[in-house]
Parts: C-alpha cells; sequence; structure tokens
C-alpha cells in the first residue's frame, strides 16, 4: 500500500504533458514563405544592392545583415544601416496619417549625399522633410530629391515625411534611393 502511494506522484509527474510551444506567426522575420504573386508585388519593401535583396515586410522588426536594421514606434519608423553600403534602394510603406521615417547611415564618409523619394501614387505626399548632420545640425526642408554636402564623417538622418505644405495622400509605399 505505501509503494503505490510513492507510485502515484510519480505517475502523475510522468503524465504531466510539456507547455504548449505557441505557433509562429507568418509575420515572424526568420519565416521563409512563397507569396502568391500579387502579394510579391504589393510588398515593394526590399533594400537592394548590387543582386542582393533582404524582404522587409512592415511586421519585420530587424533584418540581420550588415547592421541593417528597423524598428517602428508611435508612427516613427527608424531604419539604420552602414553607409558602406551605399548605394541601396530602400523601400518602406506609410500605413498611418503622420508617419515619418527616419534613415540613420552609419559611418557616412563621403563629401556628399544623393538622395531620391520615388512613388507610383502621384497624389502622394511626401519629402525629405530634414537632413540630420554628423555634428547634430538639421537642415530642411527639401523637395523629394536631396543632394546635400556633408561637412564631416559621422552619422547622418534623412527625415522623411508629409509635406505641411501641401496636400494629397499620406499612406502608400515608397522608396527612397540613396547614393
Amino acid at each position: 500500500m505505501k509503494k503505490s502511494l510513492l507510485l502515484i506522484p510519480l505517475i502523475i509527474i510522468s503524465c504531466k504533458k510539456d507547455p504548449a510551444v505557441p505557433e509562429v506567426s507568418g509575420k515572424d522575420s526568420a519565416m521563409v514563405s512563397e507569396m502568391p504573386d500579387s502579394a510579391a508585388k504589393a510588398d515593394s519593401l526590399a533594400l537592394r544592392k548590387k543582386d542582393s535583396i533582404i524582404n522587409n515586410a512592415p511586421a519585420t522588426k530587424e533584418v540581420l545583415r550588415k547592421g541593417v536594421m528597423r524598428s517602428e514606434k508611435e508612427g516613427q519608423i527608424v531604419r539604420t544601416a552602414d553607409a558602406s553600403q551605399l548605394p541601396f534602394t530602400l523601400g518602406e510603406e506609410f500605413t498611418k496619417d503622420g508617419q515619418e521615417l527616419v534613415l540613420k547611415l552609419t559611418n557616412y564618409e563621403q563629401p556628399t549625399i544623393k538622395a531620391k523619394i520615388s512613388t507610383k501614387d502621384k497624389d502622394f505626399n511626401i519629402r525629405f522633410n530634414q537632413i540630420k548632420l554628423p555634428n547634430g545640425d538639421y537642415d530642411g526642408p527639401f523637395s523629394r530629391e536631396i543632394t546635400y554636402q556633408i561637412p564631416e564623417k559621422g552619422e547622418v538622418w534623412l527625415i522623411i515625411g508629409k509635406s505641411n505644405m501641401a496636400s494629397g495622400n499620406t499612406k502608400g509605399n515608397f522608396t527612397v534611393s540613396v547614393e
């Protein structure tokens, strides 16, 4: 009888199930899956350098490739890339009114920066609002294209958002090409 009482806890422990592992959602940046052709066309969010492409869907929080990162907080999207990757084209999407993109280029060593915003939507209200220089100074606003002399080496920010001086749609896909 005593032996059977000792066996009961052992049986209960051995029959206890392992905790369920949550399923990985389709929005996980490490998950790879084929997209239908229409979804692939709609997802124009990619970083291109020569022949390499990094998928950066809006749900992707971080892309682990040479320091290219993406984070989003309270309507501000922050993308960080090492300037050694230049030139590249970066795709992004504004899904809410009032969003802005801060593109941080670390280790920038060139004397001039050239960048251009491209959209398919002619009524898209978007521009380079400001540039932050390595010394901490800001300048702007600009249009959809910028060519700017960079006085010293360091981190350069390109801040992109809507123009308060214009009207138009503030949601949609766009690309930023940086040289």
